[in-house]
């Protein structure tokens, strides 16, 4: 199941996607990622997330300097060119404003391994 289509991509990023089958194997990717961290968000906020994932992964295959590029090297006589990205090799990831948008961003969790017991106690009371 994915969450955005190609259409939604198009709409976001503005420029022509050449190869549709890997912008919908990203698409269902990060579907999966989605539902990892919150199966129950809104439709929108998938939608959304699913977008911002796609389109930085695909900024930062594209020519020039790639969306999340931290740091760039140019050299003219010697023809270097050097990135340093912050997306490491162009996966999939969600940002700290995604996992808010998701509704899970910033929470601090904890379990506890006694609690069935004590619903259990105070049903049997």
């Amino acid at each position: 199941m994915i969450y955005a289509s190609i259409e939604d991509i198009w709409r976001r990023k503005g420029t022509d996607i050449s190869d549709t089958d890997y912008v919908t194997a990203l698409l269902e990717d990060a579907a999966i990622i989605i539902d990892a961290y919150n199966r129950n968000a809104t439709d929108e906020a998938k939608k959304l997330v699913s977008c911002n994932m796609v389109i930085r992964t695909l900024g930062s295959r594209e020519e020039g300097v790639p969306i999340g590029t931290t740091q760039t090297t140019t050299t003219a006589m010697v023809y270097s060119q050097t990135w340093t990205n912050a997306n490491g090799s162009g996966e999939l990831y969600l940002t700290k404003l995604d996992k808010k948008i998701l509704g899970v961003g910033n929470r601090i969790g904890y379990f506890n391994p006694y609690s069935d017991l004590m619903q259990e106690e105070e049903a049997n009371d």
